[in-house]
């Protein structure tokens, strides 16, 4: 077993190879210069608390708070989805309001496994899924109008709907 090391005096580095019995042998010898640091103890009262500390000039200060409207809309079929979602969106854009998606999120997959028959045939099965669509629709600073028009929508049956304020 080998252990290596390294040891520097003045300019010269120079590495080590020791043995298990720590006895040093020479392998090489190069001309690196050393940089050598002091300590310096800080005093106490030069130390700055963070609360005084000065913010960095990158970061960007707030100067309105502005509200979303989120939309999470639902629904087995895609199609029925898609259509309500655009008539959510039609509605909104109809009242000037800034709308963001719709961005589709992961389908939500449920499987579920039968066996076939009622007593016997163990290993033969069926297997069925529910898939549950997703849609999401952020809309910035919604005005009073944009939100009545939004809650007065009719949409068909099957698509369900959650509406948060953020």
């Amino acid at each position: 077993m080998v252990d290596s090391s390294q040891t520097t005096t003045g300019y010269y580095t120079t590495n080590y190879l020791l043995p298990t019995n720590k006895m040093p042998t020479k392998t090489t010898t190069t001309k690196t210069p050393v940089k050598t640091v002091k300590a310096t103890a800080k005093p106490a009262a030069a130390k700055v608390p963070k609360a005084a500390a000065v913010p960095k000039a990158s970061a960007k200060p707030k100067t309105e708070e502005f509200q979303k409207l989120r939309i999470r809309v639902r629904a087995y079929e895609h199609k029925i989805l898609d259509a309500s979602v655009k008539q959510i969106i039609d509605t909104a854009l109809r009242y000037d309001a800034k709308v963001i998606g719709p961005v589709p999120l992961p389908a939500e997959i449920k499987k579920y496994t039968v066996n076939r028959s009622t007593f016997v045939h163990k290993d033969a099965r069926e297997q069925f899924e529910m898939r549950t669509h997703k849609r999401l629709i952020d809309i910035v600073n919604p005005n009073a109008k944009v939100i009545e028009a939004l809650t007065n929508l009719s949409l068909p049956s099957g698509v369900n709907i959650d509406v948060k304020m953020i």
